[in-house]
């Protein structure tokens, strides 16, 4: 049967590879915990369009684009409202007041798509300006160059914005990672504790959702993934957040994912 082989490192070598069979024509990966660190995500992205926030919107307030985004967290804040959250109030004559609702949604870590669009575009700016060089853990770069010259499709499912996740890759202290990618998805396309979200995906890279396999440091996003036919790793590294208890196989680095021959 297709799927995830695996076997047991040397006894004092606790952690163990993944061989997946050539039945798998792609790998999904989150971005935060598994490609990047948390930290880099929470500490340096987030605190960056936090600061920049206000500037942006004075200099850039006026393009469709923004005015997208700001209409879409207004729609987002009435419902906060109705839901009785308490966000910190908006009007139309105080356009600060947007920045306000923009720090409450970063401070709650809101997987808000008009947010991820907005903190793209700050994060553009920044990356633009030399302001900002992304991180990736040490075994990322050769692992993508590995499955991309075993013919393997990869592609990013991530919160962030599409436009976010390829300043990141492109950005890295490794240099331009994005050549090595098929697609990008984010929450246009669903939640990613949604297993409909993952069917789509897999539609879209035109492959059989068994053939795909998901990597990401949350349980709850393995679980919807599993539930979407897909089949999963997770992923821990430096940094990650303890996970529930689960029956997931546990990866440590890329470098422990190889393809078998003849299984």
């Amino acid at each position: 049967m297709p799927g995830i082989i695996l076997f047991p490192s040397p006894a004092c070598d606790p952690v163990v590879s993944a061989w997946l069979d050539q039945s798998i024509c792609a790998i999904l990966l989150d971005v935060e915990g598994s490609t990047t660190s948390i930290d880099f995500v929470y500490k340096v992205l987030f605190p960056y369009a936090r600061s920049h926030v206000r500037g942006f919107l004075k200099r850039h307030g006026s393009s469709p684009d923004i005015q997208k985004d700001v209409a879409a967290l207004r729609r987002e804040h009435l419902e906060d409202t109705r839901q009785n959250l308490s966000p910190p109030a908006l009007n139309n004559i105080e356009p600060d007041s947007i920045v306000s609702y923009f720090h409450w949604l970063t401070d709650r870590d809101r997987k808000s798509t008009p947010l991820k669009s907005l903190q793209g575009k700050i994060w553009e700016e920044g990356y633009a300006h030399g302001k900002l060089c992304s991180h990736v853990f040490e075994d990322v770069p050769a692992a993508l160059k590995r499955w991309k010259e075993e013919n393997k499709k990869i592609a990013i499912f991530s919160s962030g914005s599409v436009l976010a996740q390829k300043l990141l890759f492109a950005h890295t202290t490794s240099g331009d990672l994005t050549h090595y990618l098929s697609a990008n998805f984010d929450t246009t396309i669903g939640t990613k504790t949604d297993p409909v979200s993952y069917q789509r995906i897999a539609n879209a890279m035109r492959c059989s959702p068994s053939a795909i396999v998901f990597i990401s440091d949350l349980v709850a996003e393995l679980n919807a993934a599993t539930s979407g036919g897909l089949r999963t790793l997770l992923c821990e590294r430096p940094g990650n957040h303890p996970q529930p208890s689960n029956s997931f196989q546990v990866i440590r680095s890329f470098e422990e994912l190889n393809f078998a021959q003849g299984t």
